[in-house]
C-alpha cells in the first residue's frame, strides 16, 4: 500500500506529471512533483519523501546525474521511468544508483506494482538475521543500518543493504540467483539476473579489503552468490 506515503515525481512531461499525480493520489499517497534533476533536488531538501519516480530525459541536470546526486544524500528508492529500453540503459542507471527500472509506456497496475516492492524493500527484514556481526574486516549493525569495511564505514543503498542482509542471513550457504531476485526484488524479477549483477559489484566494491578479490562474496558458478563468514559469528545475536 502507497497510503500517506510520499512520491516524488520528476518528468518534464507536464501531462506524464498529471496523469501520475493524479493516479498516485487515488490510491492514498502524498504525491510531489518536479519538472527536472535541480527541482528534484530542491524538494528532497525541504520535504520528507518515501519514493522518486524518475525521468531519465530531461533538460538542464539529466535523469542519471540527478540520480547519483539524489543516491548520494538519500537512501530512498530510486525508481527510472524511461522510454530507453536496452539492457546497457537499464544497467547505467542502476549503476547510477537506481533500484529499479519502468520502460515507458507502462501500465498503472506495474507501476503500483513496483512501487510496492521498493517500499517492501526499504523496510525488508528477516528473523534470522543477526542484529550484528563481526569479523575482521567487515562489521555490520542491522538495527541501525550500519556497515564498516577494513575501518572505514560504508554508506549502503536501500538494495545494497537489504541483498547483503539476505546474504548474511544465508551466510555459508549457496544462495541461487532466483532466490536473491525473488527476497529482494519480489516474485516478478527472477529472471532478471543483469539487476543482481549490477548490485552484487557494487556491494563487492563497498565491503570487499582493498587489493583483495571476493573475500566475503564469493561466486557459485551457474547458481549464484555465497557471503562466507565465520558460522559463529553469522549465527550470533
Amino acid at each position: 500500500m502507497i497510503q500517506n506515503r510520499s512520491i516524488l515525481i520528476v518528468d518534464d512531461e507536464p501531462q506524464i506529471r498529471r496523469v501520475l499525480k493524479t493516479s498516485l493520489s487515488s490510491q492514498g499517497g502524498r504525491v510531489l512533483v518536479a519538472e527536472n534533476g535541480e527541482q528534484a533536488l530542491e524538494v528532497l531538501r525541504q520535504e520528507t519523501v518515501d519514493v522518486v519516480l524518475l525521468d531519465l530525459n530531461m533538460p538542464g541536470m539529466g535523469g542519471l546525474e540527478a540520480c547519483r546526486a539524489i543516491r548520494a544524500a538519500w537512501n530512498m528508492p530510486i525508481i527510472v521511468l524511461s522510454v530507453r529500453d536496452s539492457g546497457p540503459d537499464k544497467v547505467e542507471a542502476l549503476d547510477a544508483g537506481a533500484d529499479d527500472y519502468v520502460t515507458k509506456p507502462f501500465s498503472f497496475e506495474e507501476l503500483m506494482a513496483r512501487i510496492r516492492a521498493a517500499l517492501r524493500r526499504s523496510g525488508f527484514a528477516t528473523d534470522t538475521t543477526p542484529k550484528k556481526i563481526s569479523v575482521p574486516g567487515l562489521e555490520i549493525d542491522f538495527e541501525e543500518r550500519r556497515v564498516v569495511a577494513s575501518g572505514t564505514q560504508v554508506r549502503l543503498t536501500p538494495t545494497e543493504f537489504d541483498l547483503l542482509r539476505f546474504l548474511v542471513a544465508n551466510a555459508n550457504k549457496p544462495v541461487p540467483h532466483r532466490k536473491l531476485l525473488q527476497a529482494i526484488w519480489g516474485p516478478e524479477y527472477s529472471e532478471e539476473i543483469e539487476y543482481l549483477r549490477v548490485f552484487i559489484n557494487q556491494l563487492r566494491k563497498k565491503i570487499e579489503p582493498p587489493g583483495e578479490k571476493f573475500v566475503f562474496i564469493v561466486t557459485e558458478p551457474r547458481i549464484g552468490y555465497r557471503l562466507e563468514l565465520p558460522v559463529a559469528v553469522a549465527t550470533a545475536e
